[in-house]
């Protein structure tokens, strides 16, 4: 038989070829510290383009320098990175694949180092910055945390404008997709959170306020992506807290649907993040699937809605779509695995007439 992963997704005048994406993954590549991709950036992301994927989403890139997870994030905030950016787009986009990024702010999870170098804090005179977040209480490292610092009004609207010219700049660079980085514990994540965002002014409180920045960087974004191509959202579904005041799968719920309304095409349902303790109590295959499927029922049809987490195997993914649970299936650590994981499930689930396979690999298929 033919599996529905197979089957295109079109989201306002852009079709996916299939419903596979290989999920926003962080690669710390960057050889400068100037947010520029590299020859790396370009391999990874085009191996999975030519392994059929049929959205190649970028690592979360930073809007602002600010907004980098580690020195060696990648950025989108100028001429030099749409520069950089613009062949990587263009060689996904030849492999028949659609080229999505990731706009993405780190707030207080900002300026440490890559993870096999201990994500620990990076001080300004090691190459660090100041980080920023909707409270002046920093990520609780193990040891002194960067300059940090609660966020203001005007960094409030810079970073709103941050995204809008990031957005423009995306566009530019060849992207046919936008998504905006709402979940992790980062910034935007943190301002949706009670367990960070503890303000008392019209960004803090009632979910109305908390929702706040995150609905107005969309409204930026929106305002300047394309009408004939989609916006997606990240969001965590849940913070995993019972034993506080916390983000719930309930206010996700009702997020994505006020998102719908502000024009999102897609809804990207992670979780987990705001916290060092904040983990799921079983993360075994598709544990966060049911978020996803929450979503999908409780949203209007228009909405599409992506699943991630330990989706590993062409069966799972191909049912995921199948049985009506989730629009994408968004593959992450299985791609890092193996870049040509939608020729090996087409192969798999015979529907090798329905995927791209590179002349050159004809072969072998």
């Amino acid at each position: 038989m033919t599996s529905d992963l197979f089957s295109p997704l079109k989201m306002r005048d852009v079709t996916a070829p299939n419903r596979v994406m290989v999920s926003p993954m962080c690669q710390y590549s960057v050889e400068d510290r100037d947010g520029v991709p590299t020859d790396w950036h370009r391999v990874h992301l085009g191996s999975r383009a030519v392994g059929g994927a049929g959205v190649v989403m970028s690592e979360a890139t930073a809007v602002e320098p600010r907004g980098r997870i580690s020195p060696e994030d990648t950025g989108i905030w100028s001429g030099e990175h749409v520069e950089a950016w613009q062949p990587i787009t263009e060689f996904i986009s030849e492999q028949g694949s659609i080229p999505a990024i990731q706009l993405a702010h780190a707030g207080r999870k900002a300026s440490k180092s890559r993870p096999w170098e201990g994500s620990e804090p990076v001080q300004p005179d090691a190459g660090g910055w100041e980080t920023i977040a909707p409270s002046g209480t920093p990520w609780p490292y193990d040891e002194p945390a960067p300059p940090h610092r609660r966020m203001d009004q005007t960094d409030i609207e810079d970073v709103v404008e941050s995204f809008r010219s990031g957005a423009e700049n995306a566009l530019e660079a060849g992207f046919e997709i936008a998504e905006v980085h709402a979940a992790h514990g980062y910034l935007l994540h943190e301002f949706l959170s009670p367990v960070i965002n503890d303000r008392t002014d019209e960004y803090g409180g009632d979910f109305e306020n908390r929702t706040r920045l995150l609905r107005e960087v969309v409204a930026a974004v929106r305002a300047v992506w394309p009408d004939d191509k989609p916006v997606f959202v990240r969001i965590s579904a849940t913070d995993w807290f019972d034993d506080r005041e916390s983000w719930t799968l309930e206010q996700s719920v009702r997020l994505a649907g006020d998102l719908a309304a502000a024009g999102v095409d897609l809804i990207d349902v992670s979780a987990g993040g705001i916290a060092p303790d904040s983990s799921p109590a079983d993360a075994g295959p598709g544990y966060q699937v049911p978020y996803a499927e929450r979503i999908q029922e409780s949203t209007p049809a228009s909405l599409r809605v992506g699943a991630v987490g330990a989706i590993t195997t062409p069966q799972q993914a191909s049912q995921l779509i199948e049985n009506g649970r989730a629009d994408l299936a968004i593959v992450g650590r299985e791609h890092l695995r193996d870049p040509y994981f939608t020729l090996r499930a087409a192969a798999e689930l015979d529907a090798l007439d329905r995927v791209r396979v590179p002349a050159q690999y004809d072969r072998a298929f």
